[in-house]
């Protein structure tokens, strides 16, 4: 591991799942000056807690800002509580410090059967309504690049995510223990993690400042990357 030295923060951005770096690219590109970013690609372990660590053994950053979306949201939490020294700065977006619920649970468990069934496909089709609001932001090129990533992910990497997602712990006794500059983002019309769990995340951590984006899904750094990249940038600079 390195620490970098100049201006540059080392930033670690955690994708969701069945996302991949595309899922990053605004953000990327358009703090590249200011931050220098490594993805990583969480699809190996079927646990989030492994999922964390493999993240702070792969990291090429001793300490960093971390930012996590949806399931990296998960795991940046995990981050947290294994290593909680390595972190300068955290962005959660679009995420919860919940634990899976029971229909949660079931859904995820029919999405795997119907992958298991020879219709992996089908599984993102199934996820698209969910994934970005539909009123605004299922453009061909937001679609494309869910499909895109849907792929470079893969089908085996899937059940392994969703039995990390459904096996997470309740990280909401943990949230006190947060103490480095939070920021929260997230879609107001986010149909999968919704408003009202962010202003719990919110009021758990210590300071921490929401953002919500209005005509936004789930997928946010993708449906507004502007304004994603501006809160990030501003997180930054603390």
């Amino acid at each position: 591991m390195f620490e970098l030295t100049g201006t540059k923060t080392p930033l670690v951005l955690i994708p969701g799942l069945l996302c991949d770096a595309l899922l990053w690219a605004h953000q990327i590109g358009a703090l590249s000056d200011v931050a220098d970013c490594w993805v990583p690609n969480p699809v190996g372990t079927a646990s989030i807690r492994d999922m964390a660590a493999t993240v702070l053994e792969t990291s090429p950053f001793e300490k960093f800002a971390l930012a996590g979306l949806s399931m990296g949201g998960y795991v940046a939490l995990e981050i947290m509580r294994q290593a909680p020294s390595r972190v300068r700065k955290l962005a959660l977006l679009d995420t919860s410090a919940r634990p899976d619920s029971l229909e949660q649970t079931r859904r995820r468990h029919a999405l795997v059967e119907v992958s298991r069934g020879g219709k992996f496909t089908e599984v993102v089709r199934l996820l698209l309504p969910a994934l970005v609001n539909r009123d605004k932001s299922c453009t061909p090129e937001i679609v494309g690049t869910v499909w895109a990533m849907a792929r470079n992910v893969g089908q085996e990497a899937f059940y392994r995510q969703e039995a990390a997602i459904i096996g997470r712990i309740d990280s909401r006794p943990h949230l006190g223990a947060i103490d480095c500059p939070t920021v929260i983002i997230c879609g107001r019309q986010d149909a999968i993690t919704p408003p009202e769990v962010h202003e719990e995340l919110t009021r758990g951590i210590r300071g921490a400042d929401l953002t919500v984006l209005e005509d936004c899904g789930h997928l946010s750094t993708m449906e507004q990357p502007e304004e994603v990249s501006a809160a990030l940038r501003s997180w930054l600079a603390i």
